[in-house]
């Protein structure tokens, strides 16, 4: 029962917006099922079920970070507002062009009146959503949330988000390369601008869709959207394992989570270039792969290099004791 207290004390909006993806997943999923309509080959009601999916997970836990908040409550739950408002309003318009058939981002075509204004909510919520996404991160950054780990996996998190949504946003309003595809209703539709380089609309892998034949900047977007999940995730580990282990005292988990908030950080940078070389995630060079183990030996080297301190700091304690 106090758990459920808890979740209701959650920021309202942005629960409701969490509730809405859950439902919009539920809603696409049997779309897939029984619609075999398709876009560049998929299903047209994917693209909602990934919005749907990753909006639950971000929203549902600013839901919960807001409430953490010590200073500036009221002016984080207008953030959430808004936040929540706009995630809203874009997913419902991707969900409404898979309805009809057509694309939603990068549709140009100005002969249909709603295509037209759903290109305005993409441009005015993407807008929202990175300004108040920044306006969090900047309060949660100069407040405390929980012990050290947490603080840390939350700030980074947060801030590794940012990053993520910044991505794709320079690479479109960089990169306009106009075609011309069909949509799921045969009509011909130019799309500008796109994800990919030397491949814009993907061409590839099952679900993602991230292209195989180029660079994709959804890669380094998802990936850096999606590292507050991974680290608190890994904070939830830390916290379990130490009832187990008397070592992994408060200080030590924060240390530990500080080397893997850089080694997420250095894995977002390399798979960011990777993208930005045009090459495609599941075909890396040497180069590529050299960086990719440089993260790797950088975070086993460093969180082992944590654990042998902390064990025997502890040691002497234990044999006194």
């Amino acid at each position: 029962m106090r758990n459920i207290a808890r979740v209701r004390e959650w920021h309202r909006p942005l629960a409701i917006n969490t509730g809405l993806m859950v439902a919009l997943v539920l809603v696409s999923g049997i779309g897939i099922l029984l619609d075999d309509r398709v876009l560049l080959n998929e299903s047209v009601w994917l693209k909602p079920l990934k919005f749907g999916i990753a909006f639950a997970l971000y929203s549902g836990v600013l839901a919960w970070l807001i409430t953490k908040l010590r200073k500036a409550k009221r002016f984080g739950w207008w953030a959430g507002t808004v936040f929540a408002i706009a995630a809203t309003a874009e997913v419902a318009a991707i969900t409404a062009q898979a309805a009809r058939g057509t694309f939603s981002h990068f549709n140009a075509n100005v002969d249909d009146p709603f295509t037209v204004a759903m290109t305005q909510v993409f441009t005015y919520g993407v807008a929202g959503l990175f300004l108040t996404q920044l306006m969090i991160a900047s309060l949660v950054l100069f407040q405390g949330t929980g012990d050290r780990a947490l603080n840390r996996a939350v700030r980074w998190g947060l801030a590794l988000a940012t990053v993520g949504m910044m991505l794709p946003i320079y690479w479109m309003s960089t990169n306009i390369n106009e075609r011309v595809l069909v949509d799921a209703n045969g009509t011909r539709v130019t799309m500008y601008q796109g994800h990919g380089i030397g491949d814009p609309d993907g061409n590839g892998m099952a679900l993602t869709h991230w292209s195989t034949t180029g660079g994709d900047f959804r890669v380094p977007h998802f990936v850096g959207l999606h590292g507050i999940h991974v680290l608190l995730l890994l904070t939830v580990a830390l916290v379990a394992l130490s009832h187990r282990l008397v070592w992994l005292t408060s200080v030590v988990r924060s240390r530990l989570m500080l080397v893997f908030a850089l080694a997420y950080s250095g894995l977002l940078a390399v798979i960011t270039w990777q993208a930005g070389r045009g090459q495609s995630l599941i075909h890396p060079d040497r180069m590529t792969l050299l960086a990719f183990a440089g993260v790797v030996a950088f975070a086993l080297v460093a969180s082992a290099g944590v654990v042998i301190v902390a064990k025997r700091r502890v040691q002497p304690s234990l044999a006194m004791s």
